[in-house]
């Protein structure tokens, strides 16, 4: 397990240093001059001199293996350049909005197992009918969209019923519906695997002897099928923790919140480099320090992993 662990953080190494590296010079092969960013825009008219001493100023007058190299020491020491636009470290201007993108993908990601859960004890081997009703239900929500499910849930829950805000980050209130906007997609895709493996584990021979000592219907479902349907869940959870950090700028706008997604679409459209890079990174970093948790995770879900890969 100790080696795994070690093999997985080397993964994870090689995963930032790649994603860092494609985004850079992916950035660098997109058109315009960074300066002009800096500068105010495309608008701006700025002298040759103060052209000159801009690019002196961020390092882009060197060749851009040397840019790419002065940008890895920084990232190495914590220092993740400086925003063009707010003319400020990239840390201080993002550190305020990893908070309500983490409390939105974390809440998504609970609201998302909560229906997932749901809907498998609900339907899975409840009858043809609770079957197919499920098998529905997880199709539909897998299906839509989640900027469609916002928009849709704004117009009644917010404009129509006002029982939660518009928009903002002001309460627990104004996270419900972005949560939910997130977490229904995912929902349907976790029931659809947890319901497959929830179906397989009910005709394992270990609940048919809970079965036969006595064991209720629900607590066989629960303390003995449940655990071992989780496993793929779980698995799939670490991509979804990932998917929703970078898919978050959906709710983010539609619900005018703060974060990482807006910051990033910001960045984008502003061609502000640094803060690009630096939400870009942070995101990988999220996705593979979650793959990590997960894989532990699994392994205390259920032990016998550690002596089958042990074996192999």
């Amino acid at each position: 397990m100790v080696w795994r662990i070690g093999a997985q953080l080397l993964g994870a190494i090689v995963v930032l240093f790649a994603v860092v590296t494609l985004t850079y010079f992916a950035l660098k092969l997109v058109p315009g001059d960074p300066v002009l960013a800096i500068l105010g825009g495309g608008g701006a008219a700025p002298s040759d001199a103060t052209v000159a001493a801009v690019r002196a100023q961020y390092g882009l007058d060197l060749p851009v293996y040397q840019q790419y190299l002065n940008y890895l020491a920084g990232v190495f020491r914590g220092d993740l350049g400086t925003s063009y636009i707010f003319k400020r470290p990239v840390l201080d201007y993002l550190g305020p909005q990893v908070w309500p993108t983490l409390q939105l993908t974390l809440a998504s990601v609970a609201l998302a197992w909560l229906i997932s859960l749901a809907l498998t004890l609900l339907t899975v081997r409840r009858g043809r009918v609770a079957d197919a009703i499920g098998n529905a239900v997880e199709v539909l929500f897998a299906a839509i969209p989640p900027f469609w499910i916002g928009i849709i849930l704004l117009v009644v829950f917010s404009f129509t019923l006002g029982w939660f805000p518009v928009a903002g980050n002001a309460d627990l209130r104004a996270l419900v519906l972005p949560a939910l906007a997130l977490a229904i997609p995912l929902a349907g895709f976790l029931a659809q695997v947890t319901r497959s493996s929830f179906a397989e584990a009910l005709d394992q021979p270990f609940v048919l002897s809970a079965r036969a000592r006595g064991a209720s219907t629900t607590g066989v479902r629960i303390r003995h099928a449940l655990r071992h349907a989780l496993l793929p869940g779980l698995e799939l959870s670490g991509w979804a923790v990932g998917s929703l950090i970078s898919g978050a700028v959906v709710a983010e706008v539609i619900f005018s919140r703060q974060g990482l997604g807006r910051s990033l679409v910001d960045a984008i459209v502003a061609r502000d480099t640094p803060v690009v890079l630096a939400v870009v990174f942070f995101i990988a970093l999220v996705y593979v320090v979650v793959n990590i948790l997960v894989e532990l995770l699994v392994r205390v879900v259920d032990p016998r992993l550690i002596r089958k890969r042990a074996a192999a």
